[in-house]
């Protein structure tokens, strides 16, 4: 039985990529590649000549049931997609979740994707975050947002520029002007940008200034009502006892 890699590639700079990657890529009998364009400069980069197959969200229903077989008959299966980690905010779910229904093994490796560096990057408390990927575009939109509103974590989101104005704009509305978020764009690129301030800030600056490159916006969560943390507080002094207790 063959094994089924989901391999990230660089968001930007092609150094990010790992040697494991690399030799993973190497001796894969097939990858399966969102764009094999994109896909194929990465490639012919690195010198490696293997088959590719396009595996995107239009055609991974019908291409999921021939690579499982391909699995199941010993082949070694990579999926990248265009940059980052597949899976997360692109194709890679479905063909992991059969694969496993088929009891092929599955392996990920660590690498990169963009919205780690964002949120480390972003001065804003990284401790307990939460990951929305490409907000809803119309509908459940401002459900969604109205959710968010009430989020105590750090939130990251994912936004093209032509929608990132809007974006920060709506999520002033319902979060507020003062809220603190921090904008990234072509992360690990040549014209990388990190933009902080309040939601309004941040706004005003993105429609002074075309927005251009891919954006990961990182958000500060709501703060705790007054009087409230003193349970937090209890919570962190028993937890210290526990450990103690441990040792």
């Amino acid at each position: 039985m063959g094994i089924l890699y989901i391999v990230p590639t660089p968001v930007g700079n092609l150094e990010d990529i790992t040697q494991r990657a690399l030799r993973i890529l190497q001796e894969a009998d097939l990858i399966l590649a969102e764009d094999t364009r994109t896909s194929g400069v990465l490639l012919k980069h690195f010198g490696i000549k293997n088959a590719m197959l396009s595996y995107h969200k239009f055609n991974e229903h019908q291409t999921v049931g021939r690579v499982v077989e391909r699995l199941l008959a010993g082949e070694t299966v990579a999926v990248v997609s265009d940059a980052g980690t597949p899976g997360i905010s692109d194709p890679g779910f479905l063909v992991a979740r059969e694969a496993i229904k088929a009891g092929v093994e599955v392996v990920t490796l660590p690498g990169a994707t963009a919205l780690v560096p964002a949120l480390v990057s972003s001065g804003l408390p990284c401790d307990r975050f939460c990951f929305e990927g490409f907000l809803p575009q119309k509908k459940g939109r401002q459900t969604r947002l109205m959710a968010l509103a009430q989020e105590t974590r750090t939130m990251v989101i994912y936004e093209s520029p032509r929608r990132v104005v809007k974006t920060l704009t709506q999520l002033a509305e319902v979060m507020g002007g003062e809220r603190r978020v921090s904008v990234c764009r072509e992360i690990s690129k040549v014209h990388e940008e990190s933009v902080r301030g309040t939601l309004a800030e941040v706004a005003a600056h993105f429609q002074e200034a075309e927005p251009k490159g891919e954006f990961v916006i990182v958000v500060a969560g709501r703060e705790p009502a007054k009087g409230s943390h003193g349970n937090e507080e209890t919570d962190e002094t028993e937890s210290d006892e526990e450990t103690k207790n441990l040792f």
